[in-house]
């Protein structure tokens, strides 16, 4: 490739790169896993960016490829830990969270962990701010269920926090 789309594509990272790097949170268990996540979501985009068509939104673009690489990687990695036997829910919980944030931010990262692979990047992109629209087309659903997944959603979302607070008090 040309240095003017090598130079394009680093700037296109920069401004994606905290994107990038919440879906990959989303789907990784391990800091270690979340940056071989990363790594195959930018090699992902690498090859598909002289593809791009600049008339769509590269933010619906960058969510599409890096929610299909996330949910790619999942399966094999929980395929791969199966195979190997040396996974475990207490290693999970004990490592996929960041000391250094808040606990409630810690809490909801717990909650999307439960959720099905389509379900948490519905709420990933619902929590960036994306209008259901978008979050349709990056989907490839209709406007209607995104509505309703999200309502169940966060239905679940409040219920799993009440049972917290009263498991708390």
């Amino acid at each position: 490739m040309s240095q003017v789309l090598e130079k394009d594509f680093k700037d296109y990272l920069e401004q994606y790169e905290a994107m990038i790097t919440k879906v990959a949170r989303i789907y990784s268990y391990d800091v270690e896993s979340q940056k071989d996540l990363v790594q195959e979501i930018v090699l992902q985009l690498w090859r598909a960016f002289p593809k791009y068509v600049p008339e769509r939104s590269t933010s619906t673009w960058t969510y599409r490829i890096a929610l299909n690489v996330s949910i790619s990687f999942l399966r094999k990695d929980s395929s791969r830990r199966k195979r190997e036997g040396e996974y475990s829910q207490e290693y999970r919980q004990t490592t996929a969270f960041d000391e250094n944030l808040d606990d409630r931010i810690n809490q909801l990262y717990r909650f999307i962990d439960t959720l099905k692979s389509t379900d948490k990047a519905l709420i990933l992109l619902f929590l960036e701010g994306c209008k259901n629209k978008e979050i349709a087309e990056v989907m490839g659903v209709t406007p209607s269920l995104v509505s309703t997944k999200l309502h169940r959603i966060k239905g679940q979302l409040k219920e799993y926090f009440e049972s917290l607070n009263r498991f708390m008090n």
